[in-house]
């Protein structure tokens, strides 16, 4: 099957671009799209495009606008669908996917907020965002006969996970055309990206409604001199958790880049650049009290000799 039609989306980043490596896709031509959001509040390089979709939209919180990142020609089967032996097939049946970077988990979104990470909650997402989703799902349309329909049930996370009643079918997806959710592919557990305002953003793509205007972005607040860099506890949860909560690809395999997943932290945080040198500059005696305070000085001192430890969890 060959691809027809502009391949590239206009104005797309190319940094992170699969399509003629490893994990390059078949040939199809689209007729259904899917939206994921990635549940982290940064782009990551999806374990060198394993688990990647055709694109993905990062937040340009200053410019207000979606920076789309293209890792597959559009006609091009991407990866971030698990397709599960026998059944039906997802991630090569004539669907675009497309990550959302932030979250549809309103927990996920009370602690971000909490903690000041900077993100989009999708259920709400900036008038900005709803404008620059619509654009692409335009130029799918007018591109490439991708109907701007959905006609599905967009259920709230985490009502939408698992087997909800919002999951399609076999020969519901093998029938589907227009937009759908991961929450509603068949052989897929995830419920991203929850009750997101579909209606809305397909009523702004096909001119229903008028498209939304943002105001201009406010200048960025001056940091008071006590706010020039985190405290120890916030380079501590940063090291402690974010190595956890990043664990873990989309598709349950573990990750082994935890240079990425700290990198991940301090820049979801959205730090100004005074204070993102300052936090690294910071690290190194934050890790090393880290690693200190939760195995002993003992193996903290082996660790820093260069001794390799291996550790078996314990079996429950």
């Amino acid at each position: 099957m060959a691809r027809s039609g502009p391949q590239k989306i206009p104005g797309a980043v190319f940094d992170l671009f699969f399509g003629d490596g490893r994990y390059s896709g078949s040939d199809m031509e689209v007729n259904c799209a899917v939206l994921h959001t990635t549940e982290g509040a940064t782009l990551y390089d999806y374990d060198g495009g394993g688990v990647a979709p055709q694109v993905t939209g990062v937040p340009d919180f200053n410019a207000r606008r979606l920076v789309w990142h293209q890792h597959f020609d559009v006609d091009e089967s991407s990866r971030a669908l698990v397709n599960a032996p026998g059944g039906v097939q997802t991630n090569t049946a004539n669907c675009f996917q497309i990550e959302l970077v932030g979250t549809c988990d309103p927990a996920t979104h009370a602690y971000w907020t909490r903690r000041g990470v900077q993100h989009i909650y999708w259920p709400e997402p900036p008038d900005w965002a709803v404008r620059d989703l619509a654009w692409l799902m335009r130029w799918l349309r007018d591109q490439h006969g991708v109907p701007l329909t959905s006609g599905l049930e967009w259920l709230p996370y985490p009502a939408s996970y698992g087997a909800s009643r919002a999951r399609m079918s076999f020969t519901q997806w093998t029938n589907f055309r227009g937009w759908c959710g991961h929450m509603h592919v068949p052989e897929n557990d995830h419920g991203d990206p929850g009750d997101m305002p579909i209606d809305r953003i397909l009523a702004v793509a096909t001119g229903q409604a008028p498209p939304p205007t943002s105001p201009a972005p406010p200048p960025a607040p001056a940091p008071s001199e006590e706010d020039d860099m985190p405290s120890p506890q916030d380079v501590a949860i940063a090291v402690a958790l974010e190595p956890v909560l990043r664990m873990y690809t989309p598709d349950g395999q573990t990750r082994t880049d935890a240079t990425a997943s700290l990198s991940d932290y301090l820049g979801g945080i959205q730090l100004s650049q005074a204070r993102q040198e300052a936090a690294l500059a910071a690290l190194p005696a934050a890790i090393a009290q880290a690693v200190a305070a939760a195995v002993g000085p003992a193996v903290a001192q082996a660790l820093a000799a260069g001794i390799t430890l291996t550790v078996t969890p314990k079996e429950h």
